[in-house]
């Protein structure tokens, strides 16, 4: 009770060691005084003196904050040797966590953790589930090959536990015992086989993976669980949803035949106009039965493509694309736009497999066209692959709409993806015929584009165009010839000097001007365009040798001299195959018709086309290569397999499946009616809803005595069997819980046992629950009977229900606090602000009308941040905008305005290395592509300053250069305004007096008397909060510091002679006296 109170009520009770690390904590100054390693040390010194203190309350508080670390990413392996001592603690929550540190470090800390190998094994008898699945999972988890017999037997034994939680651990130490030690291959594939046969939801899904990992090859272990593990993979976990989903495609592909032949056929054959429907489908029912167990599996996972899980709807719908006939397929496209709402990552992955789909079958996505358009708030990758789809979907009937579409893309600032359209629009034009020329005009009014990249890539695409029918566009190679002079892009220089070196004989009056500009600037030329050059000198000399004789021979020697040896050889080649001596070979006569022989127009291709021989969904796909550990889909067999190897005893048969089937049949008009009675029940009263989960938790423990038994029942009437083991179970239950009673007597006493089956019950329940959350048929059944069963022994159990819920343990899945829910639910009486304030300061009695408020509206000002001439025409200057921060809510919030004072590009504007004090963290503004010349920019920054006006100091980088620069902020800068009422300002005032509180006398100029003239210049120099007063002759002002939320209480008390007491409040010493500073002299001024 002790233990498990204190678990829940940390909180409010704290105890010593609490306060022990929030003194070590709060040892951290802002200003870097005290070194961040001595403190550290200091607090782990702590934690070890509470993991060696003789109270349970000081270790379980001690074992939170360590796990706490854990979680936050921080390294705790020093600890190991203090956390172990604590392995064979009496104390079940301390025994759970540190179990759970254990599984962490184990591996890490191997000869450590051997030492205390006895005490896992006596756990693995533990009477508590959770604890005998921590021991099995520390033992899997010390990867040391002397112990692989004592994992083997702990398996062998675990795989028989009465737990499914148990079983589920055992599944998965089966995977961590194989790559320790392949050679116990054997003897895993029989616990393998052993666990395949559990009915369990919990366990299916963890031992198919193991059965992936170990022996994916050994189909013969799932014939005889095939249609088992299709009718429970509804209640699955979603994880193992999709390993399963994953591992029965495979079967399918090699049990079934393929349902593809005839759905082919008969697609060639639609637009028979004279063959009626009926003749279809007769025809089809001669040549091709489905075999009922291929049927099982593709209607058992149709509920699945409404998942919440967006792998497990990915997973549904590559087995409806690898097994289901290609008439059904198309029932998938709907759920996989739907994941198009997701995030980036998940879009990316569902787009990637799209496009894939896409290019065999169009018909399944173009009903959603739309869906696939470009937002401007997409990332590159995202547009790029909605690009390609678009081009896939592209048709006659829709291209004049993907076209005007496209025009709206090319016009993007985002260079990659204007580039990717244009590629797109080359790709249109060449799949569909009758828009060619009007593409091929559009891309030519690119060329006058203003953007380098856009007129690059239109060069390049028109290039690959042009090579499709050449004759009919002189005019266009004579202007791609004129933009020679602006191009610089290496790419589009290189095709437009190829595109007139094939057709130099159709322009003999421009090539030849053209050569002779290229050898002016062959030496500054990239080698791309070097070699096109070369190309088009040897073109000129074999078809127009007057005019180009001298000036090929003139390239040719430079390109001798060359750096790059390619072009050295390929000047070398053309010498000897173009200009005639005595050395040349046989093959002179023919070198006119090597270089200007008839080349192949270009095949503009989908770069997903090759990927389909990939399983959908899967990695190697995703990458277009394969990957370690992936599966290939074998092809359909001719024949199939005998279909008797998945049939299974009729005596089963019987028990199990026709119950089942009658619970389907009767289920679905309850299923509605009986959820909204629930809700209709909880709505009443909470109270209600709270006896209701006592009397649950009390029934199950009564029932069955042991956590084993409560999880498999909940998890086997959530399944889609669960009429069928009703009979079963409870003579299971029945021995259990005798076997149960007698472990516990044997134990510390009766109380001790209630507690550990009580919290066992819960967590299995708990996680059972989570297991069968997806929309089964039966699982109304279950809720409606659990219903009657609770309301009937709810008086029987109204006694027991408060230590029932009071002894949840920490671990356990199920971590709601019945007792505490009426006290946290807030009224609808009170503002969500309010109740922020009311949660953060609850230990300032007048915190609940203290809020953050917005900023009295001054002029801003600006800060130089870099100077033109220091940032090389790049000037940025720096404000603070008084609002608070986006990026955290400690960090002041700066914005920065960055001009490009030059007439060129600036790219790559960033942060670069940054030096801090300690403590003091900084936000940067994502990377600025590009500033246009004369452009500016703003962009906002976090700096979390820790209260002090030290200098945030770091650098501005450019792809260029990098520039030193400094902010250093006005202490008015790291205030928030807050409201206060005149009484609630008082109050805190009263609280902060003596050493809290500076004041001066200063002498104000009679202009300056007025109430407003005052609050203009206080707001100036400070980020303050107007305080209403009821005296003329008093000004109060508050607000808080941004970084640790002290009050700063201002007050301005006009005298009798133009003089005037300037008081400030607060517990932030330094920053008060710094801000008397400031405004002495503002409000002295005239």
């Amino acid at each position: 009770m002790t233990s498990n109170s204190f678990a829940y009520n940390e909180h409010s009770g704290g105890g010593e060691a609490t306060e022990l690390g929030q003194e070590a904590t709060s040892t951290i100054s802002p200003s870097g005084a005290f070194g961040l390693f001595s403190s550290d040390l200091k607090k782990n010194e702590d934690l070890k003196q509470m993991l060696e203190s003789n109270k349970d309350s000081a270790k379980l508080d001690a074992m939170k904050r360590i796990v706490g670390m854990i979680a936050k990413g921080r390294n705790a392996s020093e600890l190991f040797p203090a956390v172990v001592k604590n392995v064979a603690s009496k104390n079940i929550e301390i025994k759970k966590l540190v179990y759970v540190y254990l599984v962490r470090y184990a591996e890490e800390q191997q000869d450590l953790a051997l030492l205390s190998i006895s005490t896992f094994q006596r756990a693995l008898k533990d009477p508590n589930q959770l604890i005998r699945a921590s021991a099995l999972r520390v033992l899997s988890s010390i990867r040391v090959p002397i112990i692989v017999p004592i994992m083997m037997l702990a398996i062998k034994e675990a795989s028989a536990d009465l737990s499914p939680y148990v079983r589920k651990n055992a599944a998965h130490a089966i995977q961590k015992l194989y790559s320790l030690d392949p050679e116990q291959k054997e003897m895993l594939i029989e616990v393998i086989e052993k666990l395949l046969k559990d009915k369990s939801t919990l366990v299916a899904g963890s031992v198919v993976m193991a059965f992936e990992e170990v022996c994916p090859d050994r189909i013969d272990l799932i014939h005889k669980n095939y249609r088992k593990l299709c009718n429970l993979l509804v209640d699955v976990e979603e994880w193992g949803q999709v390993v399963i989903i994953h591992m029965l495609t495979r079967y399918a592909r090699t049990q079934f035949v393929s349902p593809w032949k005839e759905d082919g056929g008969l697609e060639d054959n639609e637009k028979n106009f004279y063959e009626s429907d009926d003749e279809k489908t007769d025809k089809r029912r001669k040549t091709y039965a489905m075999d009922p167990d291929h049927r099982l599996l593709i209607r058992n996972t149709k509920p699945l493509l409404q998942s919440r899980n967006a792998a497990v709807v990915m997973a549904v719908a590559q087995l409806y694309w690898h097994i289901a006939p290609k008439s059904e397929a198309g029932i998938i496209s709907k759920s996989l736009v739907r994941l198009l709402r997701s995030n980036r990552e998940v879009q990316y992955v569902v787009l990637q497999n799209i496009a894939t789909m896409s290019i065999q079958r169009k018909g399944m996505f173009e009903p959603y066209l739309k869906s696939f358009y470009v937002r401007s708030t997409d990332p590159t990758m995202i547009k790029t692959l909605k690009l390609e789809i678009l081009t896939n979907l592209a048709n006659e009937a829709n291209i004049s709409t993907l076209l005007r579409e496209f025009q709206t893309y090319v016009k993007s600032q985002d260079k990659q993806f204007a580039a990717a359209t244009i590629q797109t629009i080359g790709r249109c034009a060449t799949n569909i015929l009758e828009v060619t020329d009007t593409c091929l005009n559009g891309l030519v009014c690119l060329l006058s584009n203003k953007d380098e990249i856009v007129v690059a890539e239109s060069v390049v695409v028109i290039k690959k165009l042009l090579q499709m029918q050449p004759a009919q566009h002189g005019e266009i190679i004579k202007h791609m010839a004129k933009l020679l002079d602006s191009i610089t892009v290496p790419v589009a220089r290189a095709s437009i000097l190829w595109l007139i070196g094939e057709n130099c004989e159709r322009v003999p009056k421009i090539a030849p001007d053209v050569l002779r500009k290229m050898a002016k600037s062959f030496t500054s030329e990239d080698d791309l365009v070097k070699l096109q050059i070369l190309n088009l000198g040897a073109k000129l000399y074999l078809t127009n040798s007057k005019q180009t004789k001298l000036l090929t021979q003139y390239i040719l020697n430079l390109g001798k001299y060359d750096q790059n040896y390619d072009i050295r050889d390929r000047t070398r080649f053309i010498r000897q195959l173009i200009v005639p001596n005595e050395k040349s070979g046989a093959l002179s006569k023919y070198a006119k018709k090597i270089f200007l022989a008839q080349k192949p127009a270009p095949v503009l291709e989908s770069p997903f086309k090759d990927r389909d021989h990939f399983q959908l969904g899967t990695l190697s796909h995703i990458l277009n290569t394969k990957a370690t550990g992936y599966l290939e889909l074998s092809d359909w067999p001719e024949v199939a397999p005998d279909p008797s190897v998945r049939n299974v005893e009729v005596i089963e048969l019987a028990k199990e499946r026709i119950p089942s089937g009658k619970a389907k049949k009767e289920n679905p008009p309850k299923k509605f009616y009986s959820e909204s009675e629930e809700e209709e029940d909880s709505s009443d009263s909470s109270s209600d809803s709270e006896s209701e989960s006592g009397s649950e938790s009390g029934e199950q423990v009564e029932e069955g005595g042991s956590s084993d038994d409560s999880s498999e029942d909940s998890s086997s009437d959530s399944g889609s069997d669960s009429g069928s083991e009703s009979g079963v179970e409870d003579k299971r239950a029945a021995k259990r819980d005798s076997k149960t009673k007698e472990r516990g007597d044997a134990e510390d006493g009766k109380k001790e046992n209630e507690k550990s089956e009580t919290s066992d019950s819960s967590s299995a329940e708990s996680s059972s629950i989570e297991d069968s959350s997806s929309e089964s048929e039966s699982e109304s059944d279950s809720e409606s009977k659990s219903r009657k069963v609770t309301k009937e022994r709810e008086k029987k159990t109204k006694q027991d229900r408060n230590p029932v819920t009071k002894d949840v343990s920490l671990l356990d899945l199920d971590d709601f606090n019945p007792v505490s829910a009426p006290v946290v639910r807030p009224t609808p009486a009170l503002s969500p602000s309010l109740i922020a304030d009311l949660e953060g300061l609850n230990l300032s009695t007048s915190s609940s009308v203290i809020s953050v408020s917005t900023p009295v509206s001054v002029p801003m000002k600006t800060y130089v941040l870099l100077h033109r001439m220091s940032g090389r025409g790049l000037a940025a200057h720096h404000s603070f905008s008084r609002q608070p921060c986006i990026f955290g809510a400690k960090m002041v919030s700066v914005q920065i305005t960055l001009n490009n004072t030059t007439d060129r590009k600036i790219e790559n504007i960033h942060i670069g290395g940054k030096k801090l004090p300690i403590g003091m963290e900084v936000h940067v503004f994502n990377p600025i592509e590009s500033l246009e010349p004369e452009g500016s920019i703003t962009v906002s920054m976090g700096i979390d300053f820790c209260d002090s006006t030290q200098t945030a100091s770091f650098q501005l980088c450019t792809k260029d250069d990098c520039f030193n620069v400094n902010i250093q902020p006005p202490v008015g800068e790291l205030l928030l305004p807050v409201t206060m009422s005149e009484k609630d300002f008082k109050k805190e005032q009263g609280m902060l007096t003596g050493m809290n509180e500076t004041s001066a006398i200063i002498t104000i100029a009679p202009q300056n008397f007025t109430s407003s003239v005052i609050l203009q210049k206080v707001v100036n120099v400070a980020n303050v909060g107007v305080v209403p007063s009821g005296q003329d002759n008093i000004h109060r002002f508050a607000a808080k510091t941004v970084h640790s939320g002290s009050l700063m209480l201002v007050t301005v008390e006009l005298k009798e002679g133009s003089t005037a007491q300037l008081i400030i409040n607060t517990e932030k010493t330094v920053i008060g006296s710094v801000l008397l500073r400031e405004l002495k002299p503002v409000l002295s001024q005239g």
